[in-house]
């Protein structure tokens, strides 16, 4: 019965052909050849592609993108098997890409304490107090405090945490995770004294009587993290489970995982393959694991769901704890300019070794004196190993945070093929204290986006969650407003700055997808790639600025499966 229907669909097309009406479409109408798996309507379509830039009617087959077009052609897709997935008035947009999360962090967050909005040290305190009525916990720790906003004006301490519990440690992560606050029984169990030296990029904070004050910045944390203690592989598992369960409720299909252990892409991977991961995974290791990324790069798992090629290091700190090294001090701490987190000999050779391997580095860079640095060897790199020398001749080498940048190294990226990182909601939480901190005449080139475009870069953008929500929503707003989640931004904010939506949209779509060699399938919708979708309950496109903080995701699809969806519009 199948070979006389494809004779008869070859004598039908070679009549056809002979009188020069051949229409293959036709033919495989007839036989019903269009049917596709599921097709998605009923709510405004963005692809993100310039020659047809919106849709009726996508018909996906197979996990990938068959037609996109209006809703009378894609008629045809649609057979007595096909499922609809009605949108119900929602918008439809390629899958949004995280481009800067960590995902066990996110997860973590959702099982430890979580100090996110904390308004004030009372307010940590209550927080710790009611975490210590559990005496179950040998530890109390938590993450997610930001003091920027706080009555006191300054970092909490070791004497505010002994106030509510002195006999265990508690350790609290800033939301950054390049500092945190310890109390009393912390230092004691970490061996923290007065007499122990500042490691190699860190710092121990001091008191006026030069005891320890409880503030630990960046490479001093290490002691508190073995102190907590690393989670088992079950609960590291079940720690990527949650946290890419959130991420899929928060509108992403995508993210780019930062910081990862090599060891745990087998434990990503094992979950994919279980159908127990929602999103794509793209990861960027610890530098320790540099040999096992090039040894597979580009390594490929569960069909692409989890794929490994990079490595991420650090150059600086942050902000928040004035770690991002500056090329002048702090304003609101003369006697600093920040920290250094790697040495240039060793980073050189690392970085030429990557573009012989193949490897992709994606390098944390705050400051202006820290994105300088990786400029700098960035330039060194490209011209000791030339193209022809180097296993990939675009290594789309990446900054991570680029927040601060002199005027003067903005057309660089542009001009070096470099992606810059970057997450938008940094920017309207940073807005509140970055001009006391690094000083009017700084904030020229500080989240830079527009600049940072017209000069020729692309930017991938993000959130660094748990550092910041994580939220697709916020992170379009932010990038789109540049301005608070209340509407607020002074007159030194730049906001010249802010995108055009449909550039917005190129930060968390297209940009991502080629920052991780990946445009031929992800970014767009296009005929012939894989069906990742990103659905809110609004038009981000069309609505009035202040609506773009208030839009919510109701569905979330990875390769036309419906991974995630709201349970109340």
């Amino acid at each position: 019965m199948i070979r006389s229907t494809l004779a008869m669909l070859s004598l039908s097309a070679g009549a056809l052909a002979l009188t020069g009406c051949f229409d293959p479409q036709a033919v495989n109408q007839a036989a019903g050849l269009n049917a596709a798996d599921t097709v998605f309507t009923g709510g405004p379509i963005y692809t993100g592609v310039e020659s047809q830039p919106t849709a009726e009617l996508i018909a996906v087959d197979d996990g990938r993108i068959v037609f996109v077009g209006s809703l009378a052609d894609g008629q045809s897709y649609m057979g007595d098997d096909t499922r609809t997935v009605d949108l119900g008035g929602a918008t439809l947009f390629p899958g949004f890409t995280d481009a800067h999360a960590h995902i066990i962090g996110v997860g973590e967050r959702e099982r430890s304490l979580n100090l996110e909005g904390t308004a004030s040290i009372e307010d940590l305190k209550a927080r710790v107090a009611e975490a210590a009525a559990d005496d179950s916990a040998s530890i109390i720790a938590g993450r997610g405090w930001i003091e920027t906003h706080w009555p006191e004006g300054r970092f909490p301490t070791a004497a505010d945490l002994d106030e509510v519990e002195s006999e265990r440690p508690v350790i609290l992560v800033r939301a950054d995770g390049h500092a945190l606050v310890a109390n009393t029984a912390a230092l004691n169990a970490a061996q923290i004294t007065a007499s122990t030296p500042d490691p190699e990029g860190g710092a121990i904070l001091k008191d006026e009587t030069g005891q320890p004050n409880g503030m630990i910045i960046d490479a001093a944390m290490a002691p508190f993290a073995a102190l907590a203690g690393e989670p088992t592989g079950e609960e590291r598992e079940t720690l990527y489970r949650l946290g890419a369960e959130v991420m899929a409720s928060q509108g992403w299909t995508s993210v780019h995982d930062m910081s990862v252990p090599y060891a745990d892409v087998d434990i990503m991977a094992g979950l994919a393959e279980a159908g127990d991961l929602p999103i794509r995974v793209s990861v960027y290791a610890n530098p320790e694991d540099y040999d096992a990324v090039a040894s597979r790069a580009p390594r490929m798992e569960a069909d692409g769901r989890v794929i490994a090629r990079g490595v991420k290091f650090y150059m600086d700190g942050a902000l928040g704890s004035r770690g991002a090294a500056l090329l002048e001090p702090y304003d609101d701490a003369p006697d600093t300019t920040g920290l250094f987190l790697s040495e240039e000999e060793r980073a050189e050779a690392m970085m030429q070794r990557a573009l012989e391997d193949g490897v992709q580095l994606a390098i944390h860079a705050i400051g202006d004196a820290g994105n300088r640095n990786v400029l700098n060897w960035m330039e060194d790199s490209f011209e000791a190993v030339p193209a022809s020398d180097r296993a990939v001749a675009e290594p789309r080498w990446r900054v991570e945070h680029a927040q601060v940048l002199h005027p003067n190294d903005i057309p660089r990226f542009g001009d070096m093929d470099v992606i810059a990182s970057m997450q938008p909601s940094h920017a309207i939480g940073d807005l509140h204290f970055a001009a006391s901190r690094i000083g009017l005449h700084r904030l020229e080139g500080a989240y830079a986006w527009r600049s940072l475009i017209d000069s020729g870069a692309i930017i991938a953008g993000g959130s660094d969650a748990p550092v910041e929500r994580g939220e697709a929503r916020i992170e379009f707003y932010a990038a789109a407003v540049r301005r608070d989640l209340n509407g607020f931004a002074d007159e030194h904010w730049h906001l010249e700055q802010a995108l055009d939506r449909e550039t917005a949209l190129k930060l968390f779509t297209i940009w991502p997808a080629y920052a991780t060699f990946r445009e031929d399938d992800l970014g767009t919708i296009e005929v012939g790639k894989l069906a990742d979708f990103s659905v809110f309950d609004r038009d981000l496109m069309t609505v009035p600025d202040a609506e773009l903080a208030e839009a919510r995701p109701v569905m979330t699809v990875v390769e036309g499966e419906v991974v995630w969806r709201a349970e109340q519009r």
